[in-house]
């Protein structure tokens, strides 16, 4: 029983993770979930220090605030003249220094370090579970990160074709009058709350694992974003499945092994694609010069 709550766990992760990744992929933003998995480390330490509590309500509130903090301030000082990727890498590393510093001053004492908030262990998973009633309904995790997934789902089906139209035309949409800046933070949102809503219990590499790589596989096999959306949850999946029980052969990392098959099937689909793959390209530049000789 073990075995399924973990697999449930990390299956959830993907799917949220995939789900939100397509669209980072497509904007060409698949770092920032690295910078707000590490930005919103002062949140969740000022979140601890005013409630003193690890209530996961108060610590996603509080990092929730500072991931979208993070993606306001990226993109004030891309406005700002500074290149995209340099933008991340100082706010990211800003944040994520504070917050190294407020847990080093305030947090000596309590179990709230950076394997703790960062690097969770999800093995552990099966037996921080919630009781209703007096019964026992099962891993806390999977009913926050179900939750999670619900809103993500849902945020995004309602306002599918506008996040569709944000994604690939932001001048087109601004023209048609959906407010892009706003369908902006509302994404980044979603992507802090999923980030955080993952730390304790799967880790920061792992949820920055699921929001690029299954995405980036998924857009390699397909030229349909809703199409590409399942295969991202697919390959997700896939990946969570087989990187546990492969983990369990190695003796090794959960989380490690669960990104690294993530990674073999992205190879696969770059050599392989039908469309985009380096096997095929070749045989059709063969063929065609082949063609073109005789």
């Amino acid at each position: 029983m073990n075995d399924f709550w973990i697999i449930v766990t990390a299956a959830l992760v993907a799917c949220s993770c995939s789900l939100l990744g397509c669209f980072l992929v497509l904007r060409r933003m698949a770092m920032i979930g690295d910078a707000i998995s590490h930005s919103v480390l002062p949140g969740i330490v000022i979140a601890f220090l005013i409630s003193g509590s690890r209530d996961s309500f108060f610590m996603l509130l509080g990092a929730s605030i500072l991931g979208l903090i993070t993606v306001f301030l990226i993109q004030l000082f891309q406005q700002s003249g500074v290149q995209s990727d340099a933008s991340i890498g100082v706010v990211f590393t800003a944040l994520f220094s504070i917050g190294v510093v407020l847990v080093s001053m305030y947090t000596r004492q309590v179990d709230l370090d950076l394997d703790c908030v960062l690097y969770g262990e999800i093995i552990r998973v099966p037996w921080d579970t919630i009781t209703l009633a007096g019964m026992d309904i099962g891993p806390k995790a999977v009913w926050i990160l179900g939750l999670v997934l619900v809103l993500s789902g849902t945020v995004i089906g309602l306002l599918y074709k506008q996040f569709k139209i944000c994604s690939f035309d932001p001048a087109m949409a601004a023209a048609v009058g959906i407010p892009v800046v706003l369908f902006h933070y509302l994404l980044m949102g979603l992507v802090s709350v999923t980030t955080v809503a993952s730390f304790e219990s799967v880790g920061a590499i792992l949820v920055v694992g699921m929001l690029v790589v299954p995405a980036a596989t998924a857009y390699l096999l397909t030229e349909r974003l809703s199409i590409m959306i399942v295969y991202s949850m697919i390959v997700g999946i896939i990946s969570a499945i087989a990187g546990y029980y492969v983990s369990m052969l190695l003796d090794a990392s959960i989380a490690g092994c669960m990104i690294t098959v993530a990674g073999a099937l992205f190879v696969l689909a770059l050599l392989f694609s039908p469309s985009h793959g380096v096997v095929w390209r070749k045989l059709r530049q063969r063929r065609s010069m082949m063609e073109t000789t005789a």
